[in-house]
């Protein structure tokens, strides 16, 4: 009995760190919690049991090491919706009440700003690293804010996968979030995107597809006649 009293505030910090900014591996979350991995892997282990997260393989830049890339960690829907829906709950009245006082445009200046942020991060990150791609970038600027993102190569275009949602309740309500959302990524990424599922809809992965950019038309030269 004692000994479940001390494991569940530890359980319930190494969700929070996930939960508050996003995907982390069981070394990064173990330096902050200041604990060994191996305590760490325990508690993973126990919350991907049940169901609370999953876990993928770290992206690795340029060469890698020997051995297995790192696990990283991050919430499932389920393990969301166990843990934050009172936040959710708080939010959509707050946003209810913004909408009767000051009108439906004033969800879609919110929306505005929140996406302003993100824009803000991926300019400096492209500015950081001009190498990287405009669908890298982005890519990582919405990794770091918990979308758990990443790229699925087709042969019609990419596919930008984004396993986690961090306001996936509050945007069933107001779609506005998501609309925005895509045309930022539209006008980041200079391509007519699409947007094929989202978490706020009941999808299990938001999906936006990246056609390639069409061939430039090849304009035949004119003979000029002696």
């Amino acid at each position: 009995m004692t000994e479940a009293v001390v494991e569940q505030p530890t359980r319930q910090r190494v969700v929070d760190l996930i939960l508050n900014d996003g995907p982390q591996t069981a070394k990064q979350l173990a330096d902050r919690l200041e604990l060994t991995p191996a305590a760490v892997r325990r508690h993973l282990a126990s919350l991907l049991d049940d169901g609370i997260v999953t876990s993928r393989d770290e992206r690795v830049y340029g060469p890698r090491g020997r051995g297995r890339p790192s696990k990283v960690f991050a919430l499932t829907d389920a393990g969301r919706a166990e843990f934050v829906q009172a936040y959710d709950d708080l939010a959509i009245a707050a946003l209810r009440r913004l909408q009767q006082v000051a009108g439906p445009n004033a969800i879609r200046e919110l929306a505005l700003d929140r996406v302003a942020e993100i824009e803000q991060r991926y300019l400096e990150l492209r500015a950081e690293d001009p190498d990287a791609t405009a669908l890298q970038a982005l890519v990582d600027v919405l990794d770091a804010d918990g979308y758990a993102a990443s790229v699925r190569p087709l042969k019609a275009g990419d596919q930008l996968l984004q396993y986690h949602c961090p306001v996936a309740h509050v945007a069933a309500e107001f779609p506005i979030l998501c609309e925005i959302e895509t045309q930022l990524f539209s006008k980041l990424l200079d391509s007519h995107v699409q947007r094929l599922a989202t978490i706020a809809h009941g999808d299990g992965v938001c999906t936006t597809h990246i056609p390639h950019p069409l061939p430039t038309p090849q304009i035949p030269k004119m003979k000029v006649s002696s």
